[in-house]
């Protein structure tokens, strides 16, 4: 199977995590695509969707999907997203299509994040796929240093690519993420940045993973509640 044939398999895979009836929150990606085109057959059975991104609003609202803002919900049972990298733990890093800080923001409303992914996504140790931050204009050559000098990481500006927020993406290159929760939490807290595309304070629940056997479905153990 291709790659995006793997994607379209967990893309529909997804459809047994969605509760019917209930809202819906849905990622960005070239997966999630696939993920929406599939609720476009269920419309009828959703309440709306919580979109992470105008890229998936459009596409939503063109299967006639009703989108709500963040700030009409409280709480969504489900989130459904890809990520470009999974670890063993269900800690990922996210932002290649540049909505992680929406992405977060989605995530932190769900009871439960399902990833959907192709089997290239899996790794032992995050850090292989540059790690995204979105940034404020301001501090790009202050947090380019700042991840030279304590991580070892090469941090250059995604040339051209602004988010839905207007804001440059650092992709940071050479790092080994062996303590995700660690850093999530140490790179949050530095001045400039607005999101670190770590996602392990909101990590995934379970992962369908598009395999050439077919879709593999990975359960991680709860984060546990210091570190949420």
């Amino acid at each position: 199977m291709t790659q995006d044939e793997l994607k379209a398999l967990v893309g529909h895979a997804a459809l047994a995590h969605v509760v019917r009836g209930a809202v819906i929150g849905v990622g960005t990606g070239s997966t999630v695509n696939h993920f929406i085109d599939a609720l476009g057959t269920i419309k009828a059975q959703l309440a709306g969707a919580v979109s992470s991104s105008d890229k998936s609003t459009e596409r939503l609202r063109a299967h006639g999907i009703r989108v709500l803002d963040a700030a009409e919900v409280e709480r969504i049972p489900v989130y459904v997203d890809g990520a470009d990298e999974i670890d063993p733990r269900g800690h990922m890093i996210k932002g290649g299509g540049a909505a992680l800080t929406r992405e977060k923001i989605v995530a932190d409303l769900a009871e439960r994040f399902v990833c959907i992914a192709d089997a290239s996504k899996r790794v032992d140790v995050l850090g292989r796929f540059a790690l995204p931050v979105e940034v404020i204009p301001m501090a790009v050559a202050q947090l380019t240093r700042r991840f030279a000098r304590q991580y070892g990481g090469d941090a250059r500006v995604r040339a051209g690519v602004r988010t839905d927020n207007g804001l440059p993406i650092l992709d940071v290159h050479g790092l080994r993420i062996t303590d995700p929760v660690a850093m999530e939490a140490e790179v949050n807290q530095w001045p400039g940045v607005v999101t670190v595309g770590i996602f392990a304070r909101h990590k995934a629940a379970l992962c369908l993973l598009g395999t050439a056997q077919g879709v593999q479905t990975l359960t991680f153990p709860a984060q546990p509640a210091a570190a949420r």
